[in-house]
């Protein structure tokens, strides 16, 4: 297999969401050598198919990485793992061409751009690229703590997750004449305060935390009339996720007693895992005809957000979603994460056990 050397490449092409030029050329320089259809969909998104059947199975892999500040430089770094899912699928495809493993279906390999920005399922869905496809499916590297190398998750119950920013407009003054200004950061502070009182069902897993809280106006002895931040909210299931953006948003009303002002943006918004009880079958025979029962586990919630679960929710396709073992640490999203590379040979292994599979399968 060549997973390792397409991951290594991949890796040191880290880019931002729609900016995917030199990993996207990457793909489609191997795929089309190889003789697959290439479909550009935008700049950088595609997706490569073999046969012309009426059936279309699409398996998804996401292309960006993470912006990360760098001593003050944002710096684009693969801390998702999304080198390996493309990577993993790109080696896939070619296996299954040359062993001629497709027959009876089409498969559209769909390589999709800034997930991390939550859009990037919604561009492909926008651009046509799922409009004849009738099931697809979707993989994504686990921490450690999660999954171990050699183990895999059938089922991967992403949540629902948002991320709000609250733009907030004081009065500047002198530190020393505090009582002439109106302190942005205080009316931070106090919605900081009164979103930790927002209280939903406690036996649906949910969260809402601060990620980001900027007010800096140069000066250490002013009151600061600007300050921003963005709250990250988690929640297991979509009705759950509305409520707590209705109570954030009701509680930032408290902005407004200190004669603050504010406007707030909704920076991304992404829908709960909706997996296909059939899709859920093919996942977890593949992974068990490769890794054994005893190292798959038929499913597990989390509350990490995927933009995936726009295919099934916004086009109602059936889907299925599956987590790969890789011993990642220290987790997702560190600008230092690590992973087993040797492990990424499994991913492909389930990826071309479930294409049999479903090959075969009589519809």
């Amino acid at each position: 297999m060549q997973v390792i050397k397409f991951y290594e490449d991949l890796h040191n092409l880290a880019e931002l969401g729609f900016c995917e030029f030199k990993t996207s050329a990457y793909l489609k320089e191997k795929l089309s050598k190889a003789g697959f259809y290439i479909q550009e969909v935008g700049q950088t998104g595609f997706y490569a198919q073999l046969t012309n059947s009426d059936y279309v199975v699409a398996l998804r892999a996401d292309m960006d990485a993470l912006g990360h500040n760098i001593d003050d430089k944002i710096c684009a770094i693969h801390s998702c793992g999304h080198d390996a899912h493309s990577a993993m699928l790109l080696n896939a495809a070619l296996i299954a061409k040359q062993n001629n493993l497709i027959k009876n279906k089409s498969f559209r390999f769909l390589f999709q751009p800034a997930e991390e920005l939550g859009k990037g399922a919604l561009f492909m869905i926008e651009n046509k690229a799922l409009d004849d496809v009738n099931e697809i499916y979707g993989m994504h590297i686990r921490p450690k703590q999660e999954c171990q190398s050699n183990q895999a998750i059938a089922s991967m119950y992403f949540a629902a997750s948002c991320a709000i920013k609250f733009d907030i407009t004081g009065l500047s003054a002198h530190a020393a004449r505090p009582h002439l200004g109106i302190n942005a950061i205080d009316s931070a502070c106090a919605l900081i305060n009164a979103a930790r009182m927002i209280y939903v069902d406690t036996s649906i897993a949910s969260s809402i935390k601060v990620t980001r809280f900027v007010a800096n106006n140069a000066v250490t002895n002013s009151i600061n009339d600007k300050a921003s931040i963005v709250f990250d909210l988690r929640a297991q299931d979509n009705k759950t996720m509305q409520e707590l953006k209705e109570k954030l948003l009701q509680a930032a009303k408290v902005i407004t007693f200190n004669n603050s002002t504010y406007e707030y943006e909704i920076l991304n918004d992404i829908v709960a895992a909706q997996i296909n009880s059939l899709c859920a079958k093919e996942c977890y025979k593949a992974c068990v005809n490769i890794l054994g029962e005893e190292n798959v586990f038929k499913e597990k919630n989390i509350l990490g957000g995927e933009d995936f679960f726009f295919y099934p929710v916004k086009k109602g396709i059936k889907a299925g979603f599956m987590g790969l073992g890789v011993d990642c640490t220290p987790g997702l999203h560190h600008p230092n994460m690590s992973i087993n590379k040797n492990a990424l040979n499994n991913g492909v292994n389930i990826w071309l056990e479930l294409i049999k599979n479903i090959d075969l399968r009589k519809d």
